[in-house]
Parts: structure tokens; sequence; C-alpha cells
């Protein structure tokens, strides 16, 4: 029974999302939450990780999270769940439209109400990400830096200033800079 949640989990959310794995995050996060496959902690961390192993986000956390629920099989499941939309919308498109598509006023314009939506997603996401990393304890008081984790907000000002002085600064640097410091300020460091 868990195998076909996970199947027709990810695979509603490879159909009815667009715009890229980031894009996913919160269909993703609402369904793994709903159906307390994972905690919101553990979903943090699956993102993290998705984000710095190779291949697609969307494949990488759907295939961590049904490893955590169930397996290898369970990973496998999510997996095609999550690819199959993809593969199956983009045969047809292929297959009868390919040449009519590029053309229609229709579909152009939809893609382009699409954008917007797609960006709201992700700095949504940026917002909610960054509020559980840099006050994990959450906000005692509004007004208040209580909670705040220094350490989180310190590599997070040095990665952003690293990156708006060297912006051609490869993404995969900034993720092992990010894990360094992390080591450091956690580990070695950390109390």
């Amino acid at each position: 029974m868990i195998l076909l949640q996970l199947f027709w989990t990810f695979f509603k959310v490879g159909a009815f999302t667009f715009g890229g794995g980031y894009a996913m995050i919160p269909m993703i996060e609402s369904e793994m939450l709903a159906h307390q496959w994972i905690s919101m902690e553990q979903m943090v961390d699956f993102i993290a990780i998705s984000e710095s192993t190779p291949g697609p986000f969307a494949v990488n956390i759907a295939t961590f999270v049904g490893m955590e629920t169930s397996g290898f099989l369970g990973a496998a499941v999510a997996t095609l769940g999550v690819v199959l939309p993809s593969f199956l919308i983009i045969l047809l498109i292929a297959h009868f439209f390919l040449q009519s598509f590029q053309k229609n006023r229709v579909v152009n314009g939809a893609l382009q109400g699409v954008r917007p939506a797609v960006i709201g997603l992700m700095a949504s996401v940026t917002v909610t990400i960054g509020y559980q990393q840099l006050f994990p304890l959450g906000v005692q008081v509004a007004s208040s830096w209580h909670g705040l984790d220094i350490r989180a907000l310190l590599i997070m000002v040095l990665l952003l200033g690293l990156r708006a002085w060297k912006k051609e600064l490869h993404p995969i640097w900034v993720i092992g800079i990010s894990a360094v410091l992390g080591v450091l300020f956690y580990g070695v460091w950390g109390v």
C-alpha cells in the first residue's frame, strides 16, 4: 500500500509542478508532512542532500524519500512516479505537437504566465527554509533576535559575499565551502 501511495504522490508532484525541482519543494513538503513520511528536519536535510548530489533535484529527493520510507523498492517507485509524467508529456509533445507548440500563441502565453508563479514558489521556499535554518527554535518575540542561529547567519553572509565578489564561482564550490564551514562551525568549534 505504501508503495502505491509513494508512486501516486510523486506522480502528482511530477505532473502538477512546473519550473523544475525547486518549484516542486512546496508540494513535496506538504505531501511528505501530510503523510508523515518524514519530519520537517529530514525534509530540510533531504533538500540539502538532493541539491548537492549529481542528477536532477526532483529525482534525488524522490529517491531519498522513497528509500527512507520503504527501502530500495520505495526509492525505485518514488523515482518512477516523479519522472513518468515528464517523460510521457515530452514523448507526446515530441511525437505530435512539436512544430505547432513552438508557434502556438496560447501555449507561449501559458508558459509566460507560469514563469512568475515559479519565481514565487522558489522565493517562498527560500524564505521558509531560510527562516527555519536561521531561527531553528522560532522567534520568541517578533522584535527580538532571540533564537537566531548566528553560525547559520555567518555562513549565509560569507557565501553571499563570496558569490557577490566572484560571480563566476561555480555552485559546486559554494556547496563545498558551505560544507567545510558547517563542519568547522557546528562540528569542530560547535557546542
